[in-house]
């Protein structure tokens, strides 16, 4: 689908709006309902996890992808948190995500400002933050030396971003404050940190250092692993939509560059609806837990790029954005396009 056929298939902002506006306003019912269901099982699953020490890590490993499920979903609600659409009261979701924030090793404030802008300028090549999964285009790539090419390798490699480099993420990176950071957000940075340190200590006093890191950093690994698969599998795609300023428009973004991604129930169950990110992208203030039901009532976002388990694969091996044919593209079709025609003599041609 090209990106005239989303400007001409997307409704006009003004009219999208009230389209929408039935939809984006959180319940108490709902959005304690998700928190109960998410945090009670999650922490029981844990106390499950520290029982299986006892009688097998492979156990324990098995209940640690239960364990993850859960703390991706609660992930998705702190989401909701930072843009204020889970619960009707500013002062308790703000709260909610403060103390939630602790849990994922994630500053609350600090990731909403980061994520707010990735709203704002989500797909648009001209102000691509350093938040992002770092997406370079065909001709930035040429450009490059030979070094600086192996290390945006090396970055996009599937063992860097889904294998350890969700951890460093999260355990590592997100522990300092970034540049621009205002007051409010280096103090909840601080306050994050010293409330994890406590965590840390307190869990390892109790259930010892060993046990306590084989359970945290297992479950703390694949929610962060499965998080950032959703995060880049619902904007890094091969139809996916890149524009530069002059040309880039917000309903584009969220229509074209963020996917429909499918799942099982049970995965979208797991993952708080958030598959239905081309919604959640035209507008934040739609609890997840109504997103589905603005898709399947509204006929006019259902013509977006969809994405399932089997087709989201392909994704891996897209990594470049071709300016040319507005396409993300994969490091080898990058090289054929720029590959000269081959030279013939005039008795090769006969």
């Amino acid at each position: 689908m090209s990106n005239d056929t989303v400007n001409a298939s997307a409704p006009p902002r003004l009219e999208w709006r009230p389209l929408m506006a039935k939809y984006q306003s959180p319940t108490w019912r709902q959005g304690l309902w998700q928190v109960a269901t998410s945090y009670v099982p999650y922490f029981f699953t844990l106390f499950l996890m520290y029982q299986s020490l006892a009688v097998s890590y492979w156990l324990t490993i098995a209940l640690g992808f239960v364990g993850g499920s859960f703390l991706l979903r609660i992930f998705v609600i702190f989401h909701d948190c930072t843009h204020g659409s889970l619960l009707p009261s500013k002062r308790a979701t703000n709260l909610l995500g403060s103390v939630t924030g602790v849990l994922l090793f994630t500053p609350f404030y600090e990731w909403r400002r980061h994520h707010i802008i990735h709203h704002a300028t989500s797909s648009n090549l001209d102000r691509r933050g350093w938040w992002e999964i770092k997406t370079l285009t065909v001709a930035e790539y040429l450009q490059l030396s030979r070094w600086e090419r192996l290390s945006y390798r090396v970055y996009r490699h599937p063992l860097v971003l889904l294998g350890f480099g969700p951890l460093v993420v999260f355990l590592i990176l997100q522990r300092f404050c970034s540049p621009g950071a205002r007051a409010r957000e280096r103090q909840n940075v601080r306050r994050t940190n010293v409330a994890i340190a406590l965590m840390v200590v307190g869990g390892s006093l109790l259930l010892g250092l060993k046990n306590y890191l084989l359970v945290q950093l297992l479950v703390v690994w694949w929610a962060a692993t499965a998080g950032m698969w959703l995060f880049y599998v619902q904007h890094q795609f091969e139809d996916a939509y890149w524009a530069r300023r002059g040309v880039w428009s917000y309903e584009g973004a969220a229509l074209e560059g963020s996917s429909f991604y499918r799942l099982p129930k049970l995965l979208q169950w797991f993952s708080a609806n958030i598959g239905f990110h081309h919604i959640h992208h035209l507008n934040a203030q739609v609890p997840n837990y109504q997103l589905e039901r603005c898709h399947n009532e509204n006929p006019v976002f259902h013509d977006v790029p969809m994405l399932d388990l089997r087709s989201s694969w392909r994704s891996l091996f897209v990594r470049l954005w071709d300016e040319e044919r507005q396409m993300m593209v994969s490091f080898r079709k990058a090289r054929q396009a720029v590959r000269p025609e081959p030279r013939y003599s005039e008795a090769e041609s006969i």
